[in-house]
C-alpha cells in the first residue's frame, strides 16, 4: 500500500546518470542484461562513480543496458560516440582469453587508450598487439576492485 500522497513511478528510471566528462569512456564489452552478472555490476559501480559505460555485445544491439544504448561492437559505438564528440577511451573484456584477439584489433581501429581484461583473462599475444599500437594494456584484473582500491593504473 502506498502511503498517502506518494505516487507510484508509471515507469523504472532507465536513464544514465550524467557521467563526469573528465572520466575516460568505458566500453563494456560482453556486458550483461542481467543485473547479477558480474559484468553489470562493474558497469552499475563504474557509471555510479561518474563513468560513462558503453554497451557492447550482440545479443542486445538496440536495447538500454543501465540507460545506455548497447551496441553490437567497437566500431559502431565508437561512431555513435563520434557523432556527439566523445570517443572510446577503455575496453573493458568480459570475454573468453580467446576471444580477445578481435576485440583488440577493433580497439586499436577506434584508437582506444587501454584494453582491460576483467579476472581470468589473459591473453599475451592479444597483449602484445595492443601494445605494438600504443594501448595500454591490463590483464586479470576487475576494474571495479581496481578503482576502489585506489589501482587506477593511470587511465581511470
Amino acid at each position: 500500500m502506498q502511503p498517502a500522497g506518494s505516487f507510484p513511478s508509471p515507469m523504472p528510471n532507465t536513464s544514465a546518470p550524467i557521467p563526469n566528462p573528465a572520466n575516460p569512456v568505458i566500453a563494456i564489452v560482453g556486458l550483461s542484461t542481467k543485473s547479477d552478472r558480474p559484468s553489470f555490476g562493474v558497469a552499475r559501480y563504474m557509471q555510479e562513480r561518474g563513468y560513462r559505460i558503453i554497451p557492447v555485445n550482440p545479443m542486445h544491439v538496440g536495447a538500454h543496458i543501465l540507460g545506455e544504448l548497447c551496441y553490437a561492437n567497437l566500431f559502431d559505438a565508437a561512431k555513435a560516440l563520434a557523432a556527439e564528440g566523445q570517443k572510446i577511451d577503455i575496453v573493458d573484456c568480459f570475454r573468453k582469453a580467446e576471444d580477445i584477439p578481435p576485440v583488440v584489433g577493433e580497439a586499436i581501429m577506434i584508437d582506444a587508450r587501454c584494453v582491460w581484461m576483467q579476472l581470468g583473462i589473459v591473453n599475451e599475444a592479444a597483449a602484445e598487439k595492443a601494445r605494438a599500437n600504443g594501448i595500454q594494456v591490463v590483464m586479470d584484473r576487475c576494474l571495479k576492485i581496481e578503482h576502489a582500491l585506489g589501482n587506477l593504473h593511470g587511465i581511470l
